[in-house]
Formats: C-alpha cells, sequence, structure tokens
C-alpha cells in the first residue's frame, strides 16, 4: 500500500492535502485554505472517518458527514475560542472545507470535489477515472464543509471494472489534472475536441496542456503510470513532482496519491 502527500514545492508551507491506505480503502481529501479555516485538519479527519463499507449513493454520504461533522466542530470551536478575534469569527461564518474521494478494495468509488479516482486497465491501456471532461478543474470544487450541508450536485459515485492487471489508485487535484491530461495526450486523436475546450478556456491548465502537446513518443502506461507507481517513498515522490514543475506540466498546489 503507498500513500504520499507533499506540500507546496517551497519552504514553510503547511500540507492541507490528507492521504489514507488501509486494507479495506483509499482516500485523498484536499483541504481548501482559501477559504475557512482549519482546512489542514479536517482534511485529515475526513480520511481518518472513512466507512470501511462503501459509500454507494448520496444520501449514504449525506449520512456518513452528518454522523462525524459533530466532534470535530465543537474541538475546532475551543481552540477558536481560545484564539478569538478574527479566527472565531471566520469559523462561525465559514468553517472548513476539503475535498473527498475514496476507493474501496471491491472497486467502489466516490468522490465529492476535484480529488480523483482512477483505474487504469494494463492489458486494455483504458483509464477509468471519476471526473468529467478535463476543462472542469478549472470550475470552483464542491466542498464538504464540517457546519453546512452538503449538496447533492457535488456527489459522484460509481464501480471501477478492474482485474489483477489494473491499477487502482486516488490523486488530489493538480496531480489528478496532470494524469488525465497526459493520458488524453497519448490519446489525442480520440480526446482533441476535450483538449482544445480546456486550451481555449486560457487558464494556466491551458499551458500546461500546450506543453504535453508538444512532448513527442510518451508512453502513458511507463512515462506515467509506472513512474508515480515506482515511487517506493516520499523522497522520490518529491523528485517526481519536482521534475514535472520544472517541465512546465503540472500546478503549484499540494500532491497527494495512494494506491490500492
Amino acid at each position: 500500500m503507498i500513500a504520499f502527500s507533499i506540500p507546496k514545492l517551497e519552504d514553510g508551507i503547511v500540507n492541507e492535502d490528507a492521504v489514507r491506505s488501509t486494507q479495506k480503502w483509499i482516500s485523498v481529501s484536499d483541504g481548501a485554505g482559501g477559504g475557512g479555516v482549519f482546512a489542514d485538519q479536517w482534511s485529515k479527519y475526513l480520511v481518518e472517518h472513512l466507512p470501511d463499507e462503501p459509500i454507494t449513493d448520496y444520501q449514504s454520504f449525506d449520512k456518513w458527514i452528518d454522523g462525524i461533522w459533530e466532534p470535530f466542530y465543537n474541538e475546532c470551536e475551543e481552540v477558536a475560542k481560545a484564539e478569538g478575534g478574527m479566527l472565531l469569527n471566520k469559523f462561525y461564518d465559514e468553517g472548513s472545507f476539503a475535498t473527498i474521494v475514496a476507493v474501496w478494495e471491491d472497486g467502489h468509488w466516490m468522490s465529492y470535489g476535484d480529488s480523483v479516482a482512477f483505474c487504469y486497465d494494463r492489458t486494455s491501456g483504458k483509464l477509468q477515472h471519476s471526473f468529467g471532461r478535463i476543462v472542469e478543474f478549472n470550475n470552483p470544487p464542491y466542498l464538504v464543509n464540517c457546519k453546512d450541508s452538503t449538496n447533492e450536485k457535488g456527489f459522484k459515485c460509481g464501480k471501477f471494472d478492474f482485474h489483477k492487471n489494473s491499477v487502482v489508485f486516488v490523486a488530489s487535484d493538480a496531480l489528478a489534472h496532470y494524469i488525465l491530461m497526459m493520458y488524453e495526450v497519448t490519446h489525442e486523436e480520440q480526446y482533441k475536441d476535450e483538449l482544445q475546450e480546456a486550451i481555449d478556456a486560457q487558464t494556466k491548465d491551458s499551458n500546461f496542456i500546450r506543453t504535453a502537446l508538444g512532448i513527442k513518443k510518451v508512453d502513458f502506461e511507463k512515462d506515467i503510470i509506472d513512474k508515480l507507481m515506482n515511487c517506493r517513498n516520499v523522497g522520490n515522490f518529491k523528485k517526481h513532482l519536482q521534475r514535472l514543475r520544472k517541465n512546465g506540466l503540472i500546478g503549484h498546489d499540494d500532491y497527494s496519491i495512494a494506491i490500492l
């Protein structure tokens, strides 16, 4: 079981991602520090409280969140009260935000937000995933809040068709965008409209796609999947991400992956 998470590639940065791999499931949660407070603690709390049984519909997801949020809220409220002032007001007004994605051992997956579940079939070369079109990474993600209700529109679930030659994993958004982008670039004829749509959006992700399209002779399994799977420790994982950043293929973010 492999689970790595590193903060943004600069000094003194708090990692707001959380990642966990167990015998039953893998999960990534991306704490959203752009709003609210305690994002890093909320993401860690979510991955530590996943049930061993798959969440297979929105009602079960909503029930799970409803059953776990209160102890986290109460503990953070005490911390915020001790601090007082802006922190307390921000916590009451906004709460804490994070995405969540998980895959269970039977292939069931669920997601809320833009962290992504993947299943790569080494036999067919096909990549299944929990996301939509690649341009949708530009949209603000749905986020689980420690004090507010979730939105059914943000919830996705399904089941991967997998076998012994499959690789099942989850990743936070920047790394997920890189993986999905490289798959589509290596199958350019099939995804040319989707790639062009993302390029036309004229965002930072558009630049990554242009750079990827300029690379000659990319083998998705060997150059993308195997290089990630062969990161056997966090140091190797960090070096790999540093190379991707240097080559203009991935955004500036926390990076997390868990492999089943």
